[in-house]
């Protein structure tokens, strides 16, 4: 399975649609991939909070025919990362998931919203439940950068029978040593693949971390990008997921 993470630079002055299209053309380079993940919030950027309102749209906007589109023609699943999504009166960070033919088929709005110097979570309305979507490589966890920090959530998707976790990221480098830790340990404690998409970029002063990842069940890192805009490009083999759970059956040995 050939799979493909985005690392995305956000760059001040630049606009939502500008960002699409350069994106998009990065996209266009990726042919031949089973799957593809892009960060959180990246066409608006994370930090512009000022324009989270006037930059939102609904699930049937702009934004996602794009992405269903884009899916379509590649012939890939297609994690577009996060954006802000509006239904009625409330906001979310909402991250969505298309299969080979464009069509949704996950949909994942961030649970735990950040406020440490984040506003979102004073403009956002959090999600209320962990997301596994059915693909044809298995069952995907849905879940968006803050999360990574509360292992309930993942335990939950493995429950729910996740063998992937996608993982769409703003994640700043002041806390990079973090977002390196956990990317693994997720995937350890849980035997799972783990696919990470985070930003780079300085924007609103704030230094984004990059880094994107692909994760083994072992916990090894086998794929990672640096700090400056790249496309981590990587193989895995989901045969070796049953195999460490087996061998190493520590998912049985539950207690609590």
């Amino acid at each position: 399975m050939k799979v493909a993470s985005i690392q995305v630079e956000i760059k001040d002055g630049e606009t939502k649609e500008e960002r699409i299209i350069r994106v998009g053309q990065k996209l266009d380079e990726l042919e031949g991939y089973d799957l593809i993940i892009l960060p959180e919030i990246w066409a608006t950027g994370y930090f512009s909070f000022d324009n989270y309102i006037k930059e939102a749209e609904t699930i049937n906007g702009s934004f996602v025919q794009f992405f269903s589109e884009k899916a379509r023609k590649l012939g890939a699943y297609v994690h577009a990362g996060s954006f802000v999504e509006k239904e009625g009166s409330k906001y979310y960070n909402t991250s969505v998931l298309f299969n080979r033919e464009g069509k949704l088929i996950g949909k994942s709005r961030k649970i735990h919203l950040f406020r440490y110097g984040s506003a979102e979570g004073e403009i956002l309305t959090p999600g209320e439940k962990p997301i596994v979507v059915q693909t044809e490589f298995g069952k995907v966890g849905l879940s968006t950068c803050y999360d990574l920090r509360f292992p309930e959530l993942y335990r939950s998707q493995v429950d729910q029978g996740a063998k992937i976790f996608l993982v769409t990221s703003a994640w700043p480098h002041q806390r990079l040593e973090h977002w390196k830790i956990f990317n693994v340990v997720r995937a350890l404690e849980n035997q799972c693949f783990l696919i990470s998409s985070n930003c780079v970029g300085t924007t609103r002063n704030v230094l984004m971390g990059g880094h994107s990842q692909v994760v083994d069940p072992w916990g090894t890192v086998i794929a990672s990008a640096g700090e400056f805009e790249a496309i981590v490009k990587t193989e895995i083999n989901l045969d070796q997921i049953d195999y460490i759970r087996e061998m190493f059956p520590q998912l049985k040995h539950r207690v609590l």
